[in-house]
């Protein structure tokens, strides 16, 4: 990885940590008021970058699972560029995951290091978990902020 990579992945880094401690707010985007999985990315990319890439629209807590169609594959895909191997995953680097096999994935995060990541979590906040087993096998994805 590049000494430039390096840097963006450590200022991600230290965005997403001080986001720990924000509440969980479906849709929301915002440090220290309230964010979801996708509002803490949005939030980091609007620091990094000024502005977010692309308006989202509102969605339910159960979009996934209502249509089945792969809107935060697809948007990883837009905004970031084709994943990266989970091997090459690097602190600060953006994690998408997928609760079952056959079910769209629905939750992000951001690498800490080889053994946790932060991520808003339903009914806490924002944390810094371990990437257990568990959490491990449901990464469909890993993503690093252009």
């Amino acid at each position: 990885m590049s000494a430039i990579a390096d840097c963006r992945g450590a200022a991600v880094l230290s965005i997403a940590a001080g986001f720990i401690g924000t509440p969980y707010r479906h849709q929301g985007a915002t440090r220290g008021v309230g964010c979801d999985c996708i509002g803490l990315i949005r939030g980091i990319w609007r620091e990094l970058y000024g502005a977010e890439p692309e308006a989202v629209p509102p969605y339910a807590p159960d979009w996934a699972e209502r249509s089945g169609e792969e809107r935060l594959l697809d948007a990883g895909l837009r905004l970031f560029g084709p994943p990266l191997p989970l091997a090459d995953a690097a602190p600060g680097d953006v994690l998408l995951f997928r609760w079952r096999a056959g079910c769209a994935a629905k939750h992000a995060g951001v690498l800490c290091d080889a053994g946790h990541f932060i991520h808003a979590y339903e009914q806490q906040a924002v944390t810094r978990s371990a990437l257990v087993p568990a959490w491990r096998r449901r990464i469909v994805a890993v993503h690093r902020f252009p």
